[in-house]
């Protein structure tokens, strides 16, 4: 267990560096002006070249990537995101204001899309080649497909210009303070973008679902099981489910990209205050400090989702917890085992 603890900080460590260092890289050799995307197009026209020299030397982008990477790098390991230059505030500001709205969002989108996702699955391949199958692939298969922004556009059209059921956008109504925003308020406005980031990480969640029931139910111990005079039912919840569970808790984990990545889009759609739409504001305007700060809260979360997956592992097969198996990957090496072999047959 030391050693896994011990491996999973260095990867952490080295996740952090590679993704800094990634976004540095890819706002150096951006086509943006900093000057002109941070002051606006009428400033910058009436602006002489030394005037937009200073400035640029004053924000430092007329110096070399390493020694500005390396720069940030050392206020980083004191504590220090560096300064937004479109917010003109502190990142950790941004970030930590931001931060609750963006996790709200995903955190119900996540969990709706897992759990319709994985019903969806199940009910789908409990019934291969009926109606109820063929109507949830095509659903996903048009899902998986369909571009975030796309459905989040037509949603928006359907529920909030013609049909006036949700608002326009943003997180809370317009020209109300904080302190008279109630719980009713934010679930409100949260509602279509949520159903937005929920209905298109059902997809892959309820594909994959559906192929590992049918490789469970077509499975020797369930032929066995069936042959023995278990109903249908009885096979899918005592032999079907456990089997099915590895695979989609995997899965599951894993979409935490996916979702954070279509949160990005629909808050933009949405004209919702988050981390999305503050990563676009920061990579329109090569505010470097803070497209890297976002970025850092963004792969930690991939990352200690991934993280729980594996130690969750152990509480659905404690066979993932013995010595030599709860490795890095180690988890995973198990599942092709976990759907072939049953512990009751």
């Amino acid at each position: 267990m030391a050693r896994f603890i011990l491996q999973n900080i260095g990867k952490f460590i080295l996740l952090m560096l590679a993704v800094s260092l990634g976004v540095f890289i890819l706002i150096s050799v951006s086509p943006i002006d900093y000057v002109q995307a941070n002051v606006g197009q009428a400033a910058y026209i009436n602006m002489s070249p030394e005037k937009r020299a200073e400035l640029a030397a004053f924000w430092g982008h007329d110096q070399p990537l390493w020694e500005r990477y390396g720069r940030w790098l050392g206020a980083l390991f004191s504590g220090d995101l560096g300064t937004s230059l479109r917010f003109n505030r502190p990142v950790a500001e941004v970030i930590w204001e931001r931060a609750g709205n963006s996790l709200l969002l995903m955190a119900i989108a996540w969990v709706i899309s897992g759990v319709l996702g994985f019903a969806l699955g199940v009910a789908a391949g409990a019934h291969q080649g009926r109606l109820l199958d063929r109507g949830v692939k095509a659903y996903c298969f048009i899902l998986a497909s369909v571009p975030t922004f796309w459905l989040g556009l037509v949603l928006l059209v359907v529920f909030s210009v013609t049909l006036r059921w949700f608002p326009l956008g943003f997180s809370v109504p317009i020209g109300v303070t904080s302190s008279e925003v109630t719980l009713a308020d934010t679930l409100y406005h949260l509602a279509l973008p949520a159903l937005t980031l929920s209905l298109v990480g059902v997809a892959n969640i309820a594909l994959h679902t559906r192929e590992k029931t049918i490789d469970a139910l077509e499975s020797e111990y369930a032929r066995f099981a069936r042959a023995r005079g278990d109903s249908a039912r009885s096979i899918l919840i005592h032999h079907g489910l456990r089997n099915v569970a590895l695979p989609a808790l995997t899965l599951q984990f894993a979409s935490i990209a996916e979702i954070f990545g279509g949160s990005v889009l629909v808050e933009t759609v949405f004209s919702y205050p988050g981390l999305g739409q503050a990563a676009v504001t920061a990579g329109l305007g090569g505010d470097v400090a803070l497209l890297a700060g976002i970025s850092l809260v963004s792969a930690a979360l991939v990352f200690g989702g991934n993280l729980i997956a594996n130690i969750l592992y152990g509480v659905v097969d404690p066979r993932m917890t013995k010595p030599g198996v709860l490795k890095g990957a180690g988890a995973l090496e198990l599942l092709g085992e976990q759907e072939a072999r049953h512990d009751e047959v």
